[in-house]
């Protein structure tokens, strides 16, 4: 019998090696992020499930901490607000959930982070499109072949595996970087 949490462990080491080849990615990431903060721009994160739960976990980092002590930086998760979310869900459609927050609270020099396993999340998508239209840099944790996302990111990320739990363990560990990336620019790890 197969212990379950031996082949998980066994499956994300398989993922893990993979990734060194996204190091420049990363760096890059974390330079946009780190200047767009630096120049009194925000991060905005936006995703569905997991991702929507990484997203305020990521935002949480930055307006708390994460390494050390120090002032808190500006990030908003775009799936906290669940009056916004069921308004414009109920009023446009769930597509749009993320573009008209995007359109709302998003300024030229911003940077979006959005997080889609697939690639192809059609409120990620839109949340993008209307992203690029203002002048906000996009950051793409992306999954599997990086789908209809990856063309559309400035930094897409696309973790090489086709299973999404291991997609989102990498993701968090991506998250985690992308914020030491930003205290190290900023001068405050």
């Amino acid at each position: 019998m197969t212990h379950l949490f031996l082949q998980n462990v066994a499956d994300q080491m398989a993922v893990l090696q993979t990734l060194p080849v996204l190091a420049d990615a990363v760096d890059q990431a974390g330079q946009m992020a780190g200047d767009a903060l630096q120049t009194g721009c925000k991060i905005m994160f936006c995703g569905n499930g997991g991702s929507a739960a990484d997203s305020q976990h990521l935002a949480a980092e930055l307006t708390g901490r994460f390494i050390k002590d120090r002032r808190a930086l500006a990030a908003i998760a775009l799936s906290t607000d669940t009056s916004a979310l069921t308004c414009i869900g109920n009023d446009y459609s769930f597509d749009e959930v993320f573009a008209r927050q995007v359109v709302g609270l998003g300024r030229t020099g911003d940077v979006l982070v959005a997080i889609s396993t697939s690639g192809n999340s059609r409120n990620v998508i839109r949340a993008v499109e209307e992203a690029k239209a203002i002048g906000i840099k996009v950051i793409g944790f992306l999954g599997r072949d990086g789908g209809a996302l990856k063309a559309m990111c400035d930094v897409p990320i696309v973790v090489p595996s086709n299973v999404t739990a291991r997609i989102q363990e990498s993701h968090i560990l991506i998250g985690h970087t992308l914020c030491g990336l930003i205290e190290s620019r900023l001068g405050l790890a």
